[in-house]
């Protein structure tokens, strides 16, 4: 709604022209000729799309595993468990998901 709003802005009260509000933004003239056409939006940013955070099989199981890699940060490296025993430890307590899953999270911390 942001942008379209701006265009509209521009549009009406700078009295900027399709072609200037194009180079402006970084839109087409076809995108802004539309935006300006239409009555309301249908979207309310229609550039940008997001999806709902949904929980994952592994969301019940992040707070073990930050856990384990904070207690093992403090070892030494060889000392430390890899990938294969932290999935092990959380397979063991109920997780069903995928071991990538849980590599894919501990490279993100």
């Amino acid at each position: 709604m942001d942008m379209i709003g701006k265009i509209r802005r521009m549009y009406r009260r700078d009295k900027k022209t399709k072609r200037e509000i194009a180079r402006a933004t970084g839109l087409s003239r076809n995108t802004v000729a539309k935006w300006l056409n239409e009555a309301q939006p249908i979207e309310p940013n229609p550039k940008y799309y997001r999806k709902a955070a949904k929980a994952s099989k592994l969301s019940a199981y992040e707070s073990e595993l930050t856990q384990a890699l904070k207690a093992d940060a403090k070892r030494p490296k060889k000392d430390r468990r890899t990938g294969k025993a932290l999935f092990a430890q959380i397979k063991a307590s109920g997780y069903e998901g995928g071991y990538t899953r849980v590599t894919d999270f501990t490279c993100t911390l």
